[in-house]
Order: C-alpha cells, then sequence, then structure tokens
C-alpha cells in the first residue's frame, strides 16, 4: 500500500494575499490615476492656450500683410486705430480698402480669440512704415492668475 503524506502548515507561515495588501495596492494605483488625469488636463488646457497665442501671431501677420497691399494707405495712418477695437464691436465696413481691411481683421479676431469686449486689437504705424500690431485676449482657460495674453508684432512695412 502507498501512504499519502499531507504536509503540515506551521501557523507562523502565511499563505495568499491579505485583504490589507489588496486595499493598499488599489489606493496606490488609485492616486496613480488620479495624478495622471490631473496631467492629462493641464496638458490640454495649455495646448489650448498655445493654440490662441498662435492664432493671435498668425492674426498680426495677416492684418500686416493687407496692409502691405495697400502701403500708401497704411503709411498716411488709414490702419491706425485710436483705441484698441473689441472683437465684440467691430468698425464698420466702409467704402475704402482700409475700412474694409479693418473690419475683416477683427471679425476675424473675434471668430479666432472670442468676439468679447477683452479680445482687442490694435494698430499703430509710422509714416517710416514701422509698424506694431498688438492683440490681447482673454486666456483664462489655462487657470493662470495673468488671464489677459498680449501679443506684439513689430515690423517694417
Amino acid at each position: 500500500m502507498s501512504r499519502i503524506h499531507y504536509a503540515r502548515h506551521d501557523g507562523n507561515r502565511q499563505s495568499g494575499i491579505g485583504m490589507i495588501e489588496v486595499l493598499i495596492a488599489v489606493l496606490v494605483v488609485s492616486i496613480g490615476f488620479l495624478g495622471m488625469a490631473a496631467l492629462h488636463a493641464k496638458a490640454l488646457s495649455t495646448n489650448n492656450s498655445a493654440m490662441a497665442r498662435s492664432m493671435a501671431t498668425v492674426a498680426t501677420y495677416s492684418i500686416l500683410d493687407a496692409m502691405r497691399t495697400d502701403v500708401n494707405s497704411a503709411l498716411a495712418g488709414s490702419y491706425n486705430t485710436a483705441s484698441p477695437m473689441a472683437a465684440n464691436a467691430c468698425p464698420a465696413k466702409g467704402s475704402s480698402l482700409s475700412s474694409a481691411q479693418l473690419n475683416q481683421w477683427c471679425n476675424q479676431l473675434g471668430a479666432a480669440l472670442g468676439a468679447t469686449a477683452t479680445t482687442t486689437g490694435a494698430i499703430n504705424c509710422t509714416n517710416l512704415g514701422l509698424c506694431t500690431i498688438t492683440i490681447k485676449f482673454d486666456d483664462s482657460r489655462v487657470g493662470d492668475s495673468l488671464s489677459t495674453q498680449t501679443v506684439s508684432t513689430v515690423t517694417q512695412l
């Protein structure tokens, strides 16, 4: 006859995983996932902010290119704004090329950066052709204390 031997379990040895170890592992993994979610949310908001600054830069180049097609009016100050134009109150489209382009540019700012009173554009050109284009817009979606962003481009026509 064959003998069957049963192994004895020592009372001091642990077998298997205890409930506390499982709970601690779940807690550590949960904290890691929360950290990754917060990092992802911050990355999305800063990415949107960078896109808005890029769109503001493109808008400055857009009006500069328009001014270069009508350089005599630009040198005469037809594109200069006495005060910043708000994207929610664009100037009327007049009969001159400069007023039509300013209206179109203001509407472009509103479409790209938000048609609000905080989205403004200003143009200042000297009679020597040195132009400064300044765009300000609300960038509060980033969550920083500096919610107003300013993009300025200075160039020679």
